[in-house]
C-alpha cells in the first residue's frame, strides 16, 4: 500500500564483538532532524573510539564516519536503514577498538551488518498516513452514507449542522480518499460536498 510508513514501534538495541571490537548498536523512530541529535547525543559514548550514525526522515538523510575511514560507517548503516525500507529511524553504532584493523572492506562489513541486525531485530510497524475532510451532506440522505465513511475506515471527528446540510470533520487513510470521494459522489448524485482541511 502506498503512503505507508514502516518505523520503529520502540527504540532497540544489539551488540556485537567482531575481532575484537565491540559494536553496539540504537536504534530509535524520530520524526526532525533535531530529534535525530538529541537520540545520537544520548547514546553516544565519548570514551568509545568512534560513535557513527545515520538517519532517514522521509528525503531528508544524514550520515556520519565519526573519523572512521570515509564511507565505512555512516553510509553502511543507512543502507541498512534503506535496506529494511525504513523511514524516520535513527542509528547509532558505537566501536570500541580492540587492537585489530578491520580494514575499509571489514569496517563497512561490521558497521552495516550491526544496524541491519539491530533493525531486524526491532519490532516494526506500518502506519498510515490520514487526511481531514469536510463533508456536507443533504440531510435526507445522511443515514445512507454514513456506512460509506465506515467501509473506508474513516473517523468522524465532529459534526455540526449547517441550514441545508450535516456536516462531518472526517479523518481518512490517505489511500482510500479517492475511494470515499467516488462513493460519496456516485451514493449523493453529486449532492455531497467535499473539501481538505489542512
Amino acid at each position: 500500500m502506498s503512503g505507508v510508513l514502516r518505523t520503529l514501534a520502540e527504540p532497540a538495541g544489539y551488540e556485537e564483538e567482531i575481532k575484537k571490537s565491540r559494536f553496539v548498536c540504537y536504534a530509535a523512530r524520530v520524526d526532525e532532524p533535531e530529534e535525530a541529535e538529541l537520540f545520537r547525543q544520548s547514546v553516544a559514548d565519548e570514551a568509545a573510539t568512534h560513535n557513527c550514525w545515520a538517519y532517514r526522515i522521509g528525503q531528508q538523510y544524514r550520515f556520519s564516519d565519526d573519523g572512521e575511514p570515509g564511507g565505512t560507517a555512516g553510509q553502511p548503516i543507512l543502507r541498512a536503514i534503506d535496506g529494511h525500507r525504513l523511514d524516520h529511524v535513527m542509528v547509532v553504532v558505537t566501536r570500541y577498538f580492540g587492537g585489530v584493523k578491520l580494514g575499509a572492506g571489514g569496517l563497512a562489513r561490521a558497521y552495516g551488518g550491526v544496524a541491519a541486525e539491530c533493525l531486524r531485530r526491532a519490532r516494526i510497524i506500518e502506519i498510515v498516513p490520514r487526511r481531514r475532510l469536510l463533508v456536507e451532506i443533504p440531510y435526507a440522505i445522511s443515514a445512507k452514507l454514513y456506512p460509506l465513511l465506515v467501509a473506508v475506515e474513516a473517523r468522524v471527528l465532529g459534526e455540526s449542522y449547517a441550514p441545508e446540510a450535516l456536516v462531518w470533520e472526517v479523518e481518512v487513510p490517505e489511500p482510500r480518499v479517492g475511494e470515499l470521494k467516488s462513493a460519496f459522489r456516485d451514493a449523493s448524485r453529486g449532492a455531497a460536498r467535499i473539501s481538505e482541511l489542512e
